[in-house]
């Protein structure tokens, strides 16, 4: 029987985690904003649900409640980071507020989590954390830069963790998973649209996005039984990319940096010190 804790559990890829893996025997500490909307798992979990009310991006909560799901269940395998918040906007058209609450959710909250769950799992020996980013944590695209800012943030972060924690015997993947129909477009915030970025390309890609026509190719099902596969593994992968669109876009973009690198070869190595 494995233990997880689980950030986001209400909704999405979080809530779909949570019902496999009570399904299969495992225990689960679920954690939400809304934890209410776990209940109804509840009675068929044998006392293996333990759940509590966090929004990671209240930095003060984060660790009282990791430190009491470690004590409910005396020890946790799997830590997994899912809550998210989404933002679209061009650069000029967030807000202050909206900015904040991105870095808060997607970057601070995450880093949070991973700093008071390592010193249990260091206490414990072993243990692996699960950063759920996007295929958005690799390639960018129009009116989700503050998105991107977070993912792109947080995937360098926990590269660097993995090499850190490697010697106690954790290990760090991070979930890159492509579009898909978790009701996260749905639930995106959405900034005051600018008179001058409604026209164009732009102007269509915001319609396009925000029409409930664009749902993604992808299973959220098939990508949480394939989150707790890897999780199971002791060889799992630093990256896991999960998605069609999520495989052609990263090869698409790492094919055009490394062809941007080596067009910069003799550009790079001009500045050698003589």
């Amino acid at each position: 029987m494995t233990t997880w804790f689980i950030t986001g559990a209400s909704s999405g890829f979080g809530r779909e985690l949570t019902e496999q893996l009570l399904r299969r025997g495992d225990r689960v500490a679920a954690t939400a904003r809304r934890p209410e909307l776990l209940e109804d798992l509840r009675a068929d979990a044998d006392g293996r649900l333990w759940t509590s009310a966090l929004d990671v991006a209240v930095t003060a909560d984060v660790g009282t409640v990791v430190d009491r799901a470690f004590a409910h269940f005396g020890r946790i395998d799997v830590v997994v980071n899912n809550a998210g918040y989404g933002l679209f906007a061009a650069a000029e058209e967030a807000t202050a507020e909206q900015i904040h609450r991105s870095i808060a959710t997607n970057l601070m909250g995450p880093i949070d989590v991973v700093r008071a769950a390592l010193p249990h799992l260091r206490r414990q020996s072993g243990g692996r954390i699960v950063q759920v980013s996007s295929a958005g944590g690799q390639v960018a695209f129009p009116g989700l830069g503050y998105y991107h800012a977070t993912k792109w943030g947080i995937e360098g972060f926990c590269e660097s963790v993995a090499a850190e924690v490697e010697p106690f015997g954790i290990g760090v993947t991070i979930v890159e998973p492509g579009m898909t129909p978790t009701g996260f477009l749905r639930a995106m915030d959405v900034a005051e649209p600018m008179e001058d970025y409604e026209r164009g390309a732009f102007g269509a890609h915001r319609r396009a996005m925000l029409s409930g026509d664009v749902q993604g190719p992808n299973d959220a099902g098939a990508i949480a039984a394939a989150m707790i596969t890897s999780a199971d593994d002791p060889q799992a992968p630093l990256r896991l990319p999960l998605g069609v669109d999520t495989f052609d876009d990263l090869h698409a973009a790492y094919s055009t940096r490394l062809r941007q690198l080596e067009a910069m070869r003799d550009v790079a190595r001009s500045v050698r010190a003589r």
